[in-house]
Order: structure tokens, then C-alpha cells, then sequence
């Protein structure tokens, strides 16, 4: 998850004549967010990308400037010499979870692959404190990673974004999204995105995925921690180890990166017991699923829980791989691994994880 090389080449090579040209732009970005923020954010503002800082100057102290090109980071250091300057990705933010009070994200992430996004996203929501605001302006269109033509300091690469997918990709990681604009531009449509961080889980999801794993919604405990099925009592992880489908407990990212298992949920919103949602939010949740499988192909989706798949498709399912699909992707429902869940025991969840880790119905 890191800025295109050869992009990163070109603002290296630039980097003045760039900062000449920029001047002014998506200013009105950093002014809301002061705004949103309020009198006492819980943490320093971060400006992700900072470039040479024509919008981090606009923020109060403190403020960090995060960039990996070292000519920007030189030019910011001379124009604003208040501001903490860090050098590092937007893909991996080098601060502590829930540090972060606002954060300033302008045209970042504009430069990586669409199938980056989720999991860019998914840091920021780790590394900003709960309810902290976001600002965002990313590019409407239908490119990914690719040079949008004329453009005079080189080749570029951007990815651009349909409207529709953008939003399911926001809210999967975890975010509310306070307010939409859709901007008219001389070359491509802006996208400005006033953001919260949500109390939830955001996915961790990628390309080459070969298992998805979807919860009903996080449990409360489970967004404070920052782990679906993290409740010591919850059976998941324990499950997972002895099928073989995870080698590292309770760490979503080790499971996406070293063993393409992707999580989400059905449906965001955390709650104490999945008993308090209803059936229109598991048929909306179903949908962006859908939507997911489609994008990302996994081999299988697997539902954990019955109640959700019975609640938005067929109310009597019975677990195992079911008819059809979902987005191009086998689906099995297996039951919930929740310590409430007496009737199913370790062994037989570790079985039907075995079974999903397989590959596919037969």
C-alpha cells in the first residue's frame, strides 16, 4: 500500500514546480475539518500526503505532516517549520491506535490501486481515536492506477472512482459519512467527504482474497479492540487455528496477508448481541457483500451465524454450502461462534471451518 514508485519519481523530480501550481487548492478541506474537530480534539491533526504543506499550514498545532517524498518533506520543513514532519505511507501510518485526533486526507489516495483502498482505509480508521472527523477528496471517474493523459510532470498513475463503489468501500472500513460533495472540475469530478470514525470493525480485505469471512455485526468489545470475534469467550480464533485456516490468533491482517482470509460483517453497526438488528439492515448488509464478492472474488464467503443469511435469504437454511452464490463466490453458513451459542462446540465449529478452508461445495 504504497504511492505508485514511478508517481513517487516524478514529485520527487517536481516537487517546486508542483507546490507553485498547487497553491490554494482544497484549502476549504482543512477549514472543515478545523471546524469539525472542535476546540479539543482527543489528538494531534494529521495531514496525510502533506506534500509541501499548502494545507497543513491551515491546521493548528499540533500537527503532523506525513509524506514519503523527501523534497516535499524538505519544502515543508522550510514553510512550516511548526509543523511534526514524519516521513511514511498512507498505507501503513506509523502512529499508535486511536492517536489521532483529525485527519486531513486530500488527493492520497488517488495514487494507489483501487484494491489498496480498503485496507489504506482500514489504517486510518486504527490510527484515529473514536468519532474523530476525516476529511477526504478523492477523484470520480473509472481508472485504476493508470496516467490520465496530459499531464505536465509525467505519467502520472491515478485511480478514479465510481460514486457507488466508493461508498461501499467508506462505509466497509468503518467510517459515517457526515457529508458528500460532488464537485465539477476542468479535468475530472472531485469527491469531498466529510468522514467520522465509526465504533465498528473496518474490513480487511484485498486482492487474491481466497476466503472471506463475514460476521453478523462486531460486538461492542470487538470494535473497542479492533478484532472481530475478539471476545475472549468467542470461539472464532480458537476454531480457525486448529482447521488450519489462520496461523496467528486474532490478527485480521496476518490473516488477509499470509493467508488471503479477508473479515467483514454483514452489518456495521456494533451492538452488545446480534439480536438487536433487524432484517432490513442484514438485506442492505447483504448487498455490499454481494458487491465485495463481486469486486474481489473470493473463493468463498463464509456467513458465521445463521440468523443473518436466514434473516436476508432463506429463513430455512441449514448450515453447510448452500445453492448458487453470492457475487461469483460458493457461500457457506455455518453456525455462530459466540460463547452464547451453546448448542455448537469447539470441535464442530473447527470442522465446519475445515470444510470452508477446503475448496468448495461438492
Amino acid at each position: 500500500m504504497t504511492l505508485d514508485p514511478g508517481t513517487a519519481a516524478l514529485y520527487e523530480e517536481h516537487a517546486a514546480a508542483w507546490t507553485a501550481a498547487r497553491k490554494g487548492k482544497n484549502v476549504d478541506a482543512a477549514r472543515r475539518l478545523v471546524d469539525r474537530a472542535g476546540p479539543d480534539p482527543a489528538g494531534p491533526f494529521l495531514d496525510v500526503g502533506a506534500g509541501p504543506g499548502y494545507l497543513t499550514e491551515h491546521l493548528p498545532d499540533p500537527v503532523i505532516g506525513l509524506e514519503p517524498v523527501d523534497a516535499f518533506l524538505k519544502i515543508l520543513g522550510q514553510r512550516a517549520p511548526r509543523v511534526i514532519r514524519a516521513r511514511g505511507e498512507a498505507g501503513l501510518l506509523p502512529f499508535e491506535t486511536g492517536s489521532i485526533g483529525a485527519a486531513l486526507v486530500t488527493s492520497v489516495y488517488v495514487h494507489i490501486g483501487r484494491h489498496q483502498l480498503p485496507m489504506a482505509l482500514t489504517e486510518l480508521h486504527r490510527a484515529l481515536g473514536h468519532d474523530a472527523p476525516a476529511e477526504l477528496v478523492m477523484f470520480g471517474g473509472d481508472l485504476d492506477l493508470e496516467p490520465t493523459g496530459d499531464d505536465s510532470f509525467g505519467a502520472r498513475k491515478y485511480s478514479h472512482w465510481p460514486e457507488s463503489d466508493l461508498r461501499h468501500v467508506i462505509i466497509g472500513a468503518g467510517f459515517t459519512v457526515e457529508a458528500w460533495k460532488t464537485s465539477d472540475h476542468a479535468v475530472w469530478p472531485h469527491y469531498e467527504m466529510s468522514l467520522r470514525r465509526a465504533r465498528t470493525l473496518p474490513d480487511t480485505v484485498g486482492p487474491d482474497m481466497d476466503v472471506l469471512v463475514c460476521g453478523l455485526n462486531p460486538s461492542v468489545y470487538s470494535a473497542e479492540v479492533g478484532v472481530g470475534f475478539g471476545r475472549p469467550g468467542n470461539r472464532f480464533w480458537p476454531a480457525a487455528l486448529a482447521a488450519g485456516l489462520v496461523t496467528i490468533d486474532r490478527d485480521p491482517r496476518a490473516a488477509l496477508t499470509n493467508h488471503g482470509v479477508g473479515m467483514t460483517d454483514l452489518v456495521k453497526r456494533a451492538t452488545p448481541r446480534a439480536d438487536e438488528l433487524t432484517i432490513e439492515e442484514y438485506r442492505q448488509g447483504l448487498e455490499r457483500v454481494r458487491w465485495l464478492c463481486e469486486w474481489l472474488k473470493p473463493r468463498a464467503v463464509c456467513f458465521v451465524g445463521l440468523s443473518g443469511w436466514r434473516a436476508a435469504v432463506d429463513r430455512h437454511t441449514k448450515p453447510g454450502w448452500q445453492p448458487g452464490d453470492i457475487g461469483g463466490s460458493a457461500v457457506y453458513v455455518m453456525p455462530s461462534t459466540s460463547g452464547l451459542n451453546a448448542h455448537a462446540q469447539l470441535a464442530d465449529l473447527t470442522d465446519h471451518l475445515r470444510e470452508v478452508r477446503g475448496q468448495g461445495p461438492r
